[in-house]
């Protein structure tokens, strides 16, 4: 588990990708990649830990600007 949490951040860091993408390239849930990255690798690599957050919190700030694009092409169908 403590190898696929790295693997996780790693992946969301190098590519600044969203949790859901990342679950989608390992083939787990959404919840997984969350406990992954917020509870287990703060006990073991915390630096990585700091790093991932903070790509996580810019995409939690945005978001609400995704979900209106997406709303957006699904209407006017683009």
């Amino acid at each position: 588990m403590e190898e696929r949490a790295c693997e996780l951040a790693l992946y969301i860091i190098e590519n600044r990708t969203t949790v859901r993408s990342a679950a989608k390239k390992f083939g787990i849930s959404k919840s997984t990649v969350h406990k992954d990255i917020s509870e287990r690798l703060p006990h073991f690599n915390r630096s990585l830990y700091l790093q991932v957050k903070e790509i996580l919190d810019e995409n939690k700030a945005q978001r609400h600007i995704r979900g209106g694009m997406a709303t957006r092409r699904k209407y006017r169908g683009n």
